[in-house]
Parts: C-alpha cells; structure tokens; sequence
C-alpha cells in the first residue's frame, strides 16, 4: 500500500516523477538558462556560458547539471555525467523513501500518479509564456515536457536538442530504462523513460530570452522568444 504523503514542490522532482532522469536534467537546465547559467551551443547541445556573476543554484541537480557542462554536452550525453548521474540518484532515494518511487517494478506508486494528476488540475498547460514566473515556467515543462516546451521556450528548446528526434525518453515512456530493474532505481541507467504503461503527457516550452540568451520579452507579458 502507497504510503500516505505528498509530491516535492520543486519542479525538478516532479519532473523526475513523471518522466525520470532525463525530465528532471530538463527542468534543471531549463532554470539554469533562465538565470543565464546556460545555454545552447552547437546544434543540439547545451554549454555554461561565461558568466562571472555567482550563480544562484535552487536545486542540487542544477548544481550538478552547471559542473556537469564542464565541456558542451547534448541532452542525452548530460544525465549521464557522473556529477549529474549522483545528483538524480540522490533524488530517487529520497522520492522512493517518501514513498513515491518503487524498486520493483521501478516507477512511480499509486500516490505519486495521484499527486501528479492533482497537480495537473491546479496547473494547466499554458498556451504561452505571457505573465508566467519562473516557478511557474518550471513546474510546467514539469508536468507537461516537450509540449511546455514548444509552448513556452521553442527557440532554445529546439536549439539544444531538448526537443526534436531522441526526446521519447521526456515524454514519460521509458522514464526508468526498458527492463531496467532496479538500476532504474539505483541510477546507472543513464537516459531515462518509464515503461511503456505508465505514459504521462508531455509539454513544451516556448522561447526566452533572458539578457541574450532566449527570453525575448521576459516574463512579464512580452513572450519569450
């Protein structure tokens, strides 16, 4: 029996619930470029800028994601790094002794699919990024992946290949490793997904543009891109 108890409020660890390791990279990323910490490089990949300014982290995965691009790295590549591959086991631990992740099968209990639906019906995905916070930015490609995405950040998203060809794994279908027992758990997995009967929607976020970066208008009302 799930025990009784409630989702982590920050959106990394609601991302994670919904669609694993590579969700929550996304969401850590994602606060990282709106703070101008980073942001895409190559086509496809993402890179720290160069910033001298402190860096505010509010999430030990965005710690771990911003040591992690020590060197340009794309979206898949990224969870996989050891400090980023630490920072998501970590998470898991702490998810599945709140009772919100199980080793066998791994996934989800039936009180994070609970919780994860509750929130969907205080959060609907937003047609755009006008007037949004960045919490609110964050708990959104959270709970809805590339759909927030496309919605809310689409230049960015698109140019560091967080969205496009390879993005399966962020659409909640494979969160955990296909078959892969308790690795999935354990965090050796390295790209993520749930299995295949535990399908969550995914989101999009639309384009920022924050101080050069993707924001464009910022968030008080003129769009992103």
């Amino acid at each position: 029996m799930d025990r009784t108890t409630s989702i982590p409020p920050d959106p990394c660890a609601v991302a994670l619930l919904r669609g694993g390791d590579r969700a929550a990279v996304t969401v850590a990323v994602l606060g990282l470029h709106l703070r101008g910490a980073v942001e895409s490089g190559r086509p496809g990949t993402l890179r720290r800028t160069g910033t001298r300014d402190a860096v505010p982290f509010r999430h030990p995965l965005e710690k771990a994601v911003r040591t992690g691009l020590y060197r340009p790295a794309g979206p898949r590549e990224l969870p996989g790094r050891v400090m980023v591959r630490r920072a998501l086991a970590q998470m898991r631990a702490e998810l599945a002794a709140a009772g919100l992740l199980r080793s066998l099968p791994p996934g989800r209990t039936r009180a994070a699919r609970r919780h994860l639906a509750e929130l969907r019906e205080r959060h609907p995905l937003p047609a755009g990024p006008e007037g949004l916070a960045e919490d609110e930015v964050l708990l959104a490609v959270a709970l809805y992946g590339d759909r927030a995405l496309t919605a809310l950040l689409p230049r960015f998203a698109r140019d560091s290949g967080l969205t496009g060809r390879g993005t399966l794994a962020d659409e909640g279908l494979f969160p955990f490793g296909r078959g892969s027992g308790i690795r999935g758990i354990t965090g050796d997995e390295g790209q993520t997904g749930w299995n295949g009967n535990n399908h969550d929607p995914g989101g999009g976020h639309g384009g920022h543009s924050h101080g050069g970066h993707d924001y464009g208008g910022g968030y008080g009302g003129g769009g992103f891109d």
